[in-house]
């Protein structure tokens, strides 16, 4: 799983695993679904993700395996 966070655009990115994506499809106004082949969901694409959130920043932490 990879997380990305886009400053510029407030754009989060969350890949939950690494594949082609075959089709995108809108959840939403702000929200994006990529679908592998299958139909599998592969990525979840959040734009306005501060706003979205309510939360002035974001942070993470790696939890050990």
């Amino acid at each position: 799983m990879k997380i990305k966070y886009f400053q510029d655009t407030d754009t989060l990115y969350i890949e939950l695993r690494a594949a082609e994506v075959a089709e995108t499809k809108d959840l939403d106004e702000n929200t994006l679904l990529d679908l592998d082949s299958q139909g599998h969901i592969c990525a979840i694409t959040i734009e306005h993700a501060r706003d979205r959130a309510e939360i002035p920043k974001f942070s993470f932490e790696q939890i050990p395996a």
